[in-house]
């Protein structure tokens, strides 16, 4: 196994120890993402102990996914400053500290502390620094490497789900979150494995701050808010940690953003209530927890073979598409669910959305590195989690709001479809504007270009790359046998 300095800059190895890495984010994503979602299992029971409806019962899904994604540029200040390994073992201790308190919860607000902003804070320190280690260790295999990383969300959910069912059935609701509380002290372990990596892109030469410079500059004349960049362009210079963060002045990475935000309202309430939905139209506890399993399956092989399909050559320079295309194919599942009212319907939905679900997950960090770059993939995974945020807390009691209020799921549904719809559209336009700019100015650029003409002196070809007057062509006719004017 090839051994990686820690001190000095290397290229990504591709290999070596990146597997381990590899199995490390695995293990993490299982830990945070999958136990998430298997929190929607105690939905139920949550809400029939405290006599609770849904909106309330919902806070503390949203709770929990707000705090992850809210946290997350906590996460990669942490292991930017201190290590990616204090950084995951540190927020394992906190994650299991809140799932154990949250054991002894005698109210839905204990749940929202302990359960919700305690574990939400502990999943945010492990989850996005993770992620972006593995981007460090991959470069040609980027995509797979994230795909095989991501999958434990679908794997921990295929386990976990009937895992969780049973633990409720076994030991009450009480029980299994103290056992769940002992199974994310994992983390600590996963955290061990996160062995820093210096790559040349953290130690640019002379010449490429020098070609940084310039861009920046030349973008700050493009801008209508040119002083606020310039501004922000100087300031970043004199503070290391604003520097970290000058990818947000790119125009791409704002459209992604905003983007995001649109995908991660509709993505959130489906975990939360697809048990609940399914169970009102007849299909039993077990069935419904069936269909999570069936869910966490197919999300495995979405992100492993749309890992491997956007790593070959013929859709590698696609992974921008291929992501919009997954997100707006999930948006048009939602849109049929409300028609979906039988488990042998179900199936196929949960199939559907689960393998477009792990398609997406698994290109979010690939896509946000070829927009950033990899030195600041990890600052840049903090802000695209964070965004995540809001949506993941307002979007589940929103979607609860509807179904108290219109005594049906389809209202909820509809509206998550759209937002997932939208932020494709949006993201197809971005590009496709940016495209017909990108023809204009090489279009332009020909037209401007001047003409390149040679000559030859003897054996030595120069370049004369302007246009030559009548004298000019006088004289070389005069000075270069054999030269006939133009």
């Amino acid at each position: 196994m090839a051994k990686i300095k820690r001190a000095g800059s290397t290229s990504p190895p591709d290999g070596g120890w990146g597997w381990m890495i590899v199995a490390g984010c695995f293990l993490v994503t299982i830990c945070t993402r999958a136990v998430t979602r298997c929190i929607s299992i105690f939905f139920v029971e949550f809400q029939t102990y405290f006599a609770q409806d849904y909106a309330q019962t919902a806070w503390i899904h949203s709770i929990i996914d707000c705090m992850t994604m809210l946290c997350a540029p906590l996460g990669s200040v942490v292991s930017n400053h201190l290590s990616c390994q204090v950084g995951i073992m540190l927020g394992g201790l906190l994650a299991s500290t809140g799932f154990i308190l949250g054991s002894f919860a005698t109210s839905l607000k204990h749940l929202y502390l302990t359960l919700g902003v305690l574990t939400g804070l502990g999943f945010a320190l492990c989850y996005s620094p993770a992620v972006a280690m593995v981007g460090k260790y991959f470069n040609r295999r980027k995509a797979l490497a994230y795909g095989i990383a991501m999958s434990g969300s679908g794997i921990g959910i295929f386990i976990l789900a009937p895992v969780v069912q049973l633990l409720i059935e076994q030991f009450s609701w009480r029980g299994a979150l103290l056992i769940l509380g002992g199974f994310v002290l994992n983390l600590c372990v996963c955290g061990a494995l996160m062995r820093p990596i210096t790559l040349k892109d953290d130690h640019s030469s002379p010449e490429q701050n020098h070609t940084g410079q310039t861009q920046k500059e030349d973008c700050a004349k493009a801008s209508p808010c040119s002083s606020l960049t310039n501004d922000w362009a100087q300031t970043c210079d004199c503070c290391p940690l604003l520097q970290e963060y000058s990818f947000l002045l790119m125009l791409d990475f704002a459209v992604f953003a905003i983007s995001v935000l649109f995908m991660a309202y509709g993505c959130s309430p489906l975990f939360v209530y697809l048990v609940p939905y399914a169970l009102s139209v007849g299909v039993s506890h077990q069935q419904a927890a069936f269909l999570m399993s069936i869910f966490g399956v197919i999300d495995i092989i979405g992100n492993i073979t749309f890992g491997w399909l956007t790593d070959r050559r013929c859709l590698k320079n696609y992974r921008y598409v291929c992501y919009l295309f997954a997100v707006g194919l999930d948006g048009l599942c939602y849109l049929c669910l409300p028609m979906l009212q039988s488990l042998s319907l179900l199936v196929p939905f949960s199939c559907t959305f689960g393998y477009f679900d792990g398609a997406y997950v698994t290109l979010i960090p690939v896509v946000t590195a070829e927009i950033v770059g990899t030195a600041s993939l990890s600052s840049a995974l903090g802000v695209v989690y964070f965004l995540h945020a809001v949506p993941y807390l307002v979007s589940p009691p929103i979607a609860g709001w509807l179904v108290d209020t219109t005594g049906s799921y389809t209202a909820a549904f509809l509206l998550c479809g759209f937002s997932m719809i939208f932020s494709s559209v949006l993201l197809s336009f971005a590009r496709l504007i940016k495209r017909m700019k990108r023809t204009q100015l090489q279009l332009h650029a020909k037209e401007s270009e001047p003409k390149l003409q040679l000559w030859t002196n003897g054996s030595v070809a120069y370049s004369v790359a302007r246009e030559l007057d009548q004298k000019d062509e006088e004289s070389l006719a005069a000075a270069v046998p054999g030269y006939k004017p133009s």
